[in-house]
């Protein structure tokens, strides 16, 4: 992309930041550019943390109901999915899977929890709790 075609079209979703993007100058050198985003990359970004969202009221309705363990909800409100927390904490998906039943969470050793609680950046005792949320005003199912 050459250097005077940079997107600047104030992307809502870069909090008045800017991205550094390589283009090339007027002499066919590559350098960094600002660029304040684009139209595309904001409407797909706001899809995405949308159903992050959506992901994460889903998982507290299952937690609240008794049908998943804290940790299922924290990993989703933190935008992260098995894999990803899987990977954060450097266990096999199934294991941290089994995890997220109620009753193989309430035996996890400290140990185990506090590799959770810092991949997530949360205390343990917010891990092992639901914050107070009214997800029906927040639903957007």
């Amino acid at each position: 992309m050459e250097a005077n075609k940079v997107p600047q079209d104030q992307s809502s979703t870069y909090a008045n930041n800017a991205k550094a993007l390589y283009a090339t100058s007027e002499s066919g050198e590559y350098g960094v550019v600002a660029s304040s985003g684009w139209e595309a990359e904001e409407l797909v970004t706001k899809q995405a943390l949308n159903e992050f969202e959506r992901q994460a009221i889903a998982a507290y309705k299952l937690v609240e109901s008794g049908e998943k363990s804290p940790l299922y909800y924290h990993m989703y409100a933190r935008r992260m999915d098995l894999m990803v927390l899987a990977q954060s904490v450097g266990w096999f998906q199934w294991r941290v899977k089994r995890h997220m039943k109620p009753t193989v969470f309430a035996k996890l050793p400290i140990k185990k929890l506090n590799a959770y609680s810092e991949a997530l950046g949360i205390s343990v005792e917010q891990l092992s709790t639901l914050p107070e949320l009214n997800v029906e005003e927040n639903d957007h199912e």
